[in-house]
């Protein structure tokens, strides 16, 4: 592509996860525009600064998880905004990406439209219109202009709702397929000692708080009628290690933490079976051929808005899927008994385990379009974008 000047490409990320996304992206702009021929400004982190971003303020300034939070520091949050805003506005790039976070984001994007009503803007990660909130799809239209989405079944939801355009890049974890499935000998037949468990009570304070107990005393009820050895694994962020410690001092068997994506995606490799919390977490199982029991509760004021959740399961991998084929149990029926029996079945050769595992090799083939990673699909998209297509390619 060629120009008088290098295009600008404003990012604005919310999260961690966004960082990376972002920086991914940034990573595949410059491979198709030239490293010349693109420069980079907005909000990110590390990942993103390394790849040329200078922030306009700290990520972490504003990367706050969950409803409460966000509603306790939102007179900050508005402020992060107002600040991201002018600083898009002067800098009068040519496209503004949104990535995730859709608290903070979308208030941007919003803001950034009125201003600049001919500048292209896409959301990168589509927010959950298909699970609640419907009516957010239709009022997404008048300032975002397209939806890059990294689940497959969220074009049909976009349009089905009235949303944006909408197109499926791919997920980020099929590019990470090597480090997820296991590989000769890792994981032993399930027959073989010791039953590998592994737990995941979520990645946010307030996860851990609610769901350890409950884990915890499963665990007591299925470990001790087990008869066989048992090594239990618990990935935790570092932040949480020494909480999630002293938690589950009392629990039958102590957990093993590791910390860091390298330890956890070992032992994915290595597990027979996980109960987990709600999340990407249970796509990443899915992807390694894990069977699970998944779990969630929210507060009191989530559990009331969450009454508008249209959802059918709250899995990603049963929604990727389209049936029920993992039990969760969420709010008032997450209880130590209902988890216990849908983990029991699970930790040997049973119909209830072989269901779930047939039904995890359909997912890397619902997940993955073609040998393109999602990032360089996302590049794709903005590129034509900025070389003026009335839209996107359609899903």
């Amino acid at each position: 592509m060629s120009a008088a000047r290098p295009r600008l490409v404003w990012l604005i990320a919310g999260e961690e996860s966004g960082d990376q996304l972002g920086a991914k992206l940034m990573r595949a702009l410059k491979g198709q525009l030239g490293a010349d021929g693109v420069t980079f400004g907005g909000v990110g982190g590390h990942a993103m600064e390394g790849e040329g971003l200078r922030s306009v303020f700290p990520l972490t300034d504003i990367a706050v998880m969950g409803l409460v939070h966000v509603v306790a520091r939102l007179p900050s949050l508005l402020r992060r905004a107002s600040a991201a805003v002018a600083a898009a506005v002067a800098a009068r790039p040519d496209i503004l990406i949104i990535i995730d976070a859709p608290d903070f984001t979308h208030v941007v994007a919003r803001r950034v439209r009125r201003k600049l009503p001919e500048l292209p803007i896409i959301n990168y990660v589509s927010p959950t219109v298909w699970a609640w909130r419907p009516w957010r799809a239709r009022k997404m239209r008048p300032y975002v202009d397209h939806i890059l989405a990294i689940k497959p079944f969220e074009p049909e939801a976009l349009r089905r709702l009235g949303g944006p355009a909408c197109t499926y890049i791919g997920h980020p974890l099929v590019e990470r397929m090597g480090e997820l499935r296991p590989r000769p000998g890792e994981r032993r037949p399930i027959g073989e000692d010791p039953l590998e468990l592994l737990v995941l009570p979520g990645s946010r304070r307030s996860e851990i708080v609610r769901l350890m107990e409950p884990f915890g005393a499963a665990l007591g009820e299925v470990i001790p009628q087990l008869g066989r050895p048992v090594s239990l694994t618990l990935p935790a962020v570092p932040h949480l290690a020494d909480e999630i410690e002293a938690r589950s001092r009392d629990w039958p068997v102590q957990p093993r933490i590791v910390l860091g994506e390298a330890a956890k995606y070992a032992a994915f490799r290595r597990a027979h079976a996980a109960l987990a919390a709600s999340g990407t977490v249970t796509l990443e199982l899915g992807l390694a051929g894990v069977p699970m029991v998944v779990a969630y509760k929210v507060s009191w004021i989530e559990a009331q808005i969450g009454r508008l959740i249209v959802v059918p399961s709250f899995v990603l991998t049963n929604l990727v899927l389209g049936d029920r084929t993992v039990p969760e149990f969420m709010q008032d029926d997450c209880t130590p008994e209902n988890l216990a029996a849908g983990l029991r079945p699970l930790l040997a050769d049973t119909p209830q385990r072989r269901v779930q595992v047939d039904a995890f090799h359909r997912l890397e083939d619902l997940m993955r379009i073609d040998e393109h990673s999602p990032s360089a699909r996302a590049a794709r998209i903005v590129t034509e974008i900025l070389q003026g297509h009335s839209s996107a390619p359609s899903s």
